[in-house]
């Protein structure tokens, strides 16, 4: 009978540059790239599974690289000779050994399901809930700039295929107004829009947006920050709404729903803690007739597989879209067949993450530690 204890865990740093540069979002905050992480777990039969958490700078969620690092250090030694299959009990385990910073240990459960995929041969759809269909719908986030600059840059991702935008918003509500208006007139009347604030504006800002480009058409996504100003923005408007910053756990997915306040979500596997956790909130969404968007905070291949290969596993009708970051940065950490092709994407072939992990692409380890 196969080990499948926990013989060695390695964790090693990539920087992934911007292709497109500099990512702006509201209040002038940006960043040049992911500074991603990457956890390696090798049972002692000799299967690896491999996970990835880049956090989008310092300033968009409560996580940061440096701090991830720190506490994968910290939990790493305290799972070594555990059993890789138990993928909920190791979940608990890092919860009874580190409160909180579901960031930090989002790469580990990340790893622990690729691990157990490359096991059993199946696919994480297949182990999700099972590939509904063979492809799946991408967006594009246009990062604030001048309205014509954005336009153009809206233009230019149709051009290149996309179908779906987010148009990043958040700053001051007048230039604000004048970027979307200046998106939507420069793409096909089909292409969908997303109006991203990113938590930014307050009740009375959102109002006044929401007023000012009523005769448009797009979804508004997380236009504050408090669970309340949102909730007031609902009473107040019949736009359809979601929410990404908001939804943190299942506690405040429950009580969103009990309120009527969200027509859909967007679930990042880092701030949530990993994949184990997304898929509950995945399928409380699901039964409860939510649209389900599933990605990151961002990554390179190895994260995109994982939240790609989840929301594979969610049914057709109730997904919206995804995000292919491994486009969005100029570097590699790992081999896959990511076809993309008119807006859509197929993900790899084969069991786990279905990709060829290359560790010489992001050298040595930084930590390791072995049973």
């Amino acid at each position: 009978m196969a080990d499948t204890s926990i013989s060695t865990i390695r964790i090693f740093r990539q920087w992934q540059p911007f292709r497109d540069g500099t990512y702006r979002c509201s209040g002038g905050r940006s960043a040049e790239g992911f500074d991603s992480t990457i956890v390696e777990i090798v049972s002692r039969d000799g299967v690896a599974g491999y996970g990835e958490m880049a956090p989008l700078g310092s300033f968009y969620d409560p996580a940061f690289a440096a701090g991830a690092r720190e506490a994968m250090k910290e939990l790493a030694p305290q799972l070594l000779g555990c059993d890789a299959a138990g993928v909920e009990a190791l979940n608990r385990r890092m919860d009874l050994l580190l409160k909180g910073h579901p960031y930090a240990k989002s790469a580990i459960d990340m790893a622990l399901w690729d691990l157990a995929g490359k096991r059993s041969g199946l696919s994480l759809a297949a182990m999700s809930g099972g590939a509904e269909g063979k492809s799946l719908a991408l967006y594009r986030s246009i990062a604030q700039q001048a309205p014509e600059a954005m336009a153009a840059r809206a233009a230019k991702y149709v051009a290149e295929g996309y179908r779906r935008l987010q148009v990043k918003v958040g700053l001051d509500i007048n230039e604000d107004i004048a970027r979307l208006e200046a998106v939507r007139a420069a793409v096909p009347g089909d292409t969908v829009l997303f109006c991203d604030a990113n938590a930014s504006w307050g009740t009375a800002e959102t109002r006044r947006f929401l007023m000012a480009t009523r005769n448009l058409d797009y979804t508004l996504e997380q236009p504050c920050a408090s669970y309340e100003e949102n909730l007031a923005v609902r009473r107040a408007t019949e736009r359809p709404l979601v929410l990404d910053e908001t939804i943190d756990g299942v506690d405040v997915l429950l009580r969103a729903i009990g309120d009527g306040l969200v027509d859909g979500i967007t679930i990042k596997l880092a701030r949530v803690g990993g994949l184990t956790r997304a898929k509950l909130l995945r399928d409380i969404a699901v039964a409860k007739n939510l649209k389900v968007t599933i990605e990151d905070t961002g990554g390179a291949q190895i994260d995109t597989a994982a939240y790609s290969g989840l929301l594979l596993s969610t049914p057709e009708a109730l997904r919206q879209h995804t995000v292919d970051f491994h486009n969005w940065v100029t570097v590699a950490n790992a081999r896959g067949d990511f076809a993309i092709a008119d807006g859509m994407m197929r993900l790899p072939d084969g069991p786990g993450l279905g990709l060829e992990v290359d560790t010489s692409a992001f050298g040595a380890p930084i930590f390791a530690c072995t049973a």
